[in-house]
């Protein structure tokens, strides 16, 4: 769960963050239309993507392995992330861009020394809300994954209730404690990530809706 978790919040941040610059700061043919376009896809509920992922998926050799859960779910995180970052960076000073490019920096430099330093806050609530959304998804792990090595928390708690309930069925002692000590770990690392960040992700949360 955190190696899903963590690589998923870092492609959804470098991948969201690179394809917004472009589109709040690089003027090219069709960049509305391709902002808009992006932005249309939220309309699709994500229960109609499934089929679609899981054939791709297979397609590409990757069921059962973590690329078959961290490729969705970065792809899935693009689009909020996308608008969220745009919103920001459109409501940077231009001054600071002219500056730097008066002092010859390109894309990349304007990108790397400006825009991600000032980011830093929406960074942090887009990886707050993207671990947290990955952590406690049940359905992907579920569609893709098939070998109990690979289980995420979710899945692997469900299993285990499963696991309890036959047990139980048969006469056994009930380890209902055990199920229930297994619940509040997993319901852990995402409040301690919060309370850690909280400043951060309360201040990133106000200049999102300032820039916006």
């Amino acid at each position: 769960s955190f190696l899903v978790s963590g690589l998923t919040a870092l492609g959804v941040c470098c991948l969201g963050s690179g394809t917004a610059y472009l589109l709040a700061r690089y003027r090219f043919v069709g960049h509305r239309f391709v902002f808009t376009f992006i932005l249309a896809t939220m309309v699709f509920p994500g229960v109609l993507t499934l089929v679609p992922s899981f054939l791709l998926v297979k397609e590409l050799g990757l069921l059962n392995t973590y690329g078959s859960m961290i490729l969705p779910y970065v792809a899935g995180g693009q689009v909020f992330a996308i608008f969220v970052f745009k919103s920001f960076f459109e409501g940077l000073s231009e001054e600071l861009f002219e500056s730097a490019r008066l002092d010859g920096a390109g894309h990349w430099s304007l990108y790397w020394h400006i825009v991600l330093p000032l980011c830093k806050p929406v960074m942090v609530v887009m990886t707050v809300f993207t671990f947290q959304n990955v952590w406690s998804d049940f359905v992907g792990p579920l569609l893709y994954v098939s070998d109990e090595d690979k289980f995420t928390l979710p899945i692997a708690l469900a299993y285990y209730r499963a696991q309890l309930g036959h047990a139980a069925a048969q006469g056994a002692n009930s380890s209902l404690h055990l199920l229930m000590a297994g619940t509040f770990l997993v319901a852990l690392p995402p409040l301690l990530l919060y309370f850690l960040v909280q400043k951060q992700l309360i201040g990133g949360i106000a200049r999102i809706g300032l820039k916006g």
